[in-house]
């Protein structure tokens, strides 16, 4: 069959697992512990899927950057108290094992560190399905290009053939800056009037719903 994409990137925070509330609690929790001010929920779950420095330089505008090694410490500290009690999102498996079936060539471009994602992809037990990936301590992060220009060097894909999918802000403008289509999902970290406001071929509200666009337009 003659596939508009050979090339499916998931970011993985908000879009295959369920933890946007886990890290606007850690972000609030670790602010506590520092005297800090609290951010709201809504400006905690904006810097979901950034860099860990520059989420929380955004969230946290008072902290100095001498105290970036308490509050990442903190940070993680309580989101690592319990990560392991987070879950994929419903039929969030299912999909990427049918994807691996069919052939395709699947990436994991994510705000988390490569530590953090390799727990992650662990937990969840997808690592094997995934070609490469790239985390935001080893490459700008988003909405910079570089994490989809890395994949698809390594790859050997062209943007043309490549496919963002995310649930961010961050994720849209990374794919745009990089040429990319993107696919837009709203159960995560961003609502869908934020996500609408950008680029995007389509704006999905559930893995089933993806699901559904991939087998009939990817």
């Amino acid at each position: 069959m003659d596939r508009r994409y050979e090339l499916i990137v998931f970011d993985w925070d908000g879009t295959l697992l369920d933890s946007a509330a886990a890290i606007v609690r850690a972000i609030q929790s670790a602010c506590r512990d520092l005297g800090l001010p609290v951010p709201t929920q809504a400006r905690a779950r904006h810097v979901i899927g950034l860099g860990l420095d520059e989420a929380l330089g955004y969230a946290v505008p008072e902290l100095a950057r001498a105290d970036f090694p308490k509050m990442v410490e903190r940070y993680r500290y309580h989101y690592l108290a319990r990560d392991h009690e987070l879950a994929l999102f419903a039929g969030a498996a299912a999909l990427v094992e049918r994807l691996a079936r069919d052939g395709r060539m699947l990436a994991v471009a994510t705000g988390k560190s490569r530590h953090g994602l390799t727990r992650a992809l662990s937990h969840a037990g997808l690592g094997a399905h995934f070609h490469a990936t790239r985390c935001a301590d080893e490459c700008f992060s988003k909405p910079h290009p570089a994490m989809l220009l890395e994949l698809m060097d390594e790859l050997a894909t062209e943007p043309a053939r490549t496919l963002m999918i995310g649930d961010t802000s961050h994720d849209l403008e990374m794919a745009h800056n990089a040429g990319v289509d993107a696919v837009a999902i709203s159960h995560g970290a961003h609502d869908a009037a934020a996500l609408r406001a950008l680029p995007h071929r389509v704006c999905v509200d559930s893995i089933a719903a993806l699901d559904r666009w991939l087998a009939q337009n990817a």
